[in-house]
């Protein structure tokens, strides 16, 4: 793409545009300037800015601890590299769950202040209202089910969803329910694949997976898992594109050597 090329920004409709034409959306998490200007310049559709944040970036167990001022925060910086891509931000844990008027606020003031594209809401039937409040107000979002972080006490852990019948029948209400209440496209995480594949052909709005197989709309990373930055997380679902723990190690450690040997900075590095 040239310079003085028009660059068109990716919205809900776009998106909706790729499920019907069969083509499969992009998305990776970011949270921060250069990893989003990165993600942006590839090519990436939508970049979600996660609360794995609570994970990856600040070192929680879960994540739970990660407030709206959090999620605002590294939202501003994602926007600040971002052109082309659809931004999406994720609703922290208890910024919706108390009533729709605190969340309709909450996400209105995500709207406001960073100028992303929409939000991300965990949950199915449960908040379809919720939903339909934000839709309804001109705040588009995409709904998430399946595999629930925020919810992960409830689970007890990070097993996979959908498995026995009767869930698998709810994620299907819970997919349609989103529909009707108006999301742009659904998340589904750490589901079997033919169920993630029943639910795609059951609604009108794109899918995008995380460990949930091949037949969905599109897929979605966090992107310091497929980097290779998270040396301790390793699902079968990762596909890791590099491996930059080792290579950063590796230049940290040279860094030192080059320092105690007196070989950094040498004269060309010198004013």
């Amino acid at each position: 793409m040239s310079a003085t090329s028009e660059i068109k920004k990716v919205t809900t409709r776009r998106i909706q545009e790729m499920k019907e034409k069969g083509e499969k959306i992009t998305a990776l998490t970011a949270y921060d300037f250069l990893i989003a200007r990165l993600c942006d310049r590839a090519g990436i559709d939508i970049i979600l800015v996660g609360d794995s944040l609570g994970n990856v970036f600040q070192g929680h167990l879960t994540t739970l601890p990660v407030t709206l001022d959090d999620m605002i925060y590294h939202t501003k910086a994602v926007q600040r590299g971002v052109k082309r891509a659809m931004i999406v931000v994720d609703m922290p844990f208890m910024s919706y769950q108390t009533n729709i008027e605190e969340a309709f606020r909450n996400a209105g003031r995500i709207m406001k202040e960073t100028d992303a594209g929409a939000v991300k809401i965990e949950g199915g039937e449960l908040f379809a209202e919720t939903v339909a409040k934000l839709t309804a107000n001109g705040i588009p979002v995409m709904g998430h089910i399946g595999l629930t972080p925020q919810s992960i006490h409830r689970f007890g852990g990070y097993q996979p969803r959908g498995k026995e019948k009767e869930e698998a029948q709810q994620l299907i209400r819970d997919a349609k329910a989103l529909e009707e209440a108006g999301a742009f496209a659904i998340v589904i995480e750490k589901v079997p694949a033919k169920l993630a594949k029943r639910i795609t052909q059951s609604i009108k709005i794109p899918t995008i997976g995380i460990g949930a197989g091949k037949y969905v709309d599109g897929q979605i990373l966090v992107v310091y898992d497929m980097l290779g930055l998270t040396e301790e997380f390793n699902p079968r679902f990762v596909r890791k594109y590099a491996h930059l723990s080792e290579t950063i190690f590796d230049a940290f450690k040279r860094y030192i050597e080059d320092i105690r040997s007196g070989d950094f900075p040498n004269e060309k590095e010198s004013y």
